[in-house]
């Protein structure tokens, strides 16, 4: 099933960066990011198995806190990250300036819809506050696929969406900005488009969270 988003020209200054975080309102909306978004990543990462050697792609990487996160549970791994923000990778360049020395991460910019790395190559993708900004989701989405090796995750992160205590206003914010606010059904579609199976839809009711997990077929 192909599925399509209606977006508006243009977000609104605060959601523009949000998107894409730029110049020194951007500096303070990656740092309130690395802060509020912790305990939703937290949820979200309990809910995917990771291995201590896995190598993993955070996709919209933004302050850099996820890909601390990611390392800390795979230890002899690798994280990779990659935001289209220049403002985003030198943040998370800084927060991640270590684990880049050890040679454990590689921090790029660029865009989820043509990923500057070769099939097959992670484990596990990660995705935490960024996919309903993605240009084309379905497309885009196909391209995760890709760098992933048989049997890999994706994993789509999001403290907003579609149902839930957003339900009333989801579609309305969604028509105003360029978000893209989807129900569960609408993530298992698009997991299921783009070719992923096992697919895993998780809501936290009270919050307003969810997160999608799909794995590419194979062993």
């Amino acid at each position: 099933m192909i599925i399509s988003f209606r977006r508006s020209a243009k977000p609104s200054q605060p959601l523009s960066q949000c998107q894409k975080p730029a110049g020194w309102f951007g500096r303070l909306v990656l740092w309130r990011m690395n802060r509020s978004h912790s305990a939703l990543t937290d949820w979200g990462l309990e809910r995917v198995a990771i291995g201590p050697n896995d190598r993993i792609l955070d996709v919209g990487c933004g302050g850099g806190r996820t890909i601390g996160k990611l390392l800390a549970r795979a230890p002899q791994g690798r994280v990779d990250g990659i935001d289209h923000s220049t403002l985003a990778v030198e943040a998370s360049r800084r927060a991640n300036r270590r684990a880049i020395e050890r040679g454990q991460s590689e921090i790029r910019q660029g865009s989820v819809s043509s990923l500057p790395y070769g099939s097959g190559a992670f484990d596990l993708v990660t995705a935490v506050e960024s996919h309903f900004w993605w240009p084309k989701p379905a497309e885009d989405l196909r391209e995760v696929w890709r760098v992933l090796k048989a049997g890999g995750q994706v994993l789509l992160i999001a403290e907003f969406y579609n149902g839930g205590r957003h339900a009333r206003y989801a579609r309305r914010l969604s028509d105003l900005t360029s978000i893209a606010a989807l129900t569960p059904t609408e993530h298992r579609e698009l997991l299921s488009g783009a070719g992923f199976d096992e697919i895993r839809i998780h809501e936290e009711l009270r919050r307003g969270w969810i997160c999608a997990i799909g794995r590419k077929p194979g062993t």
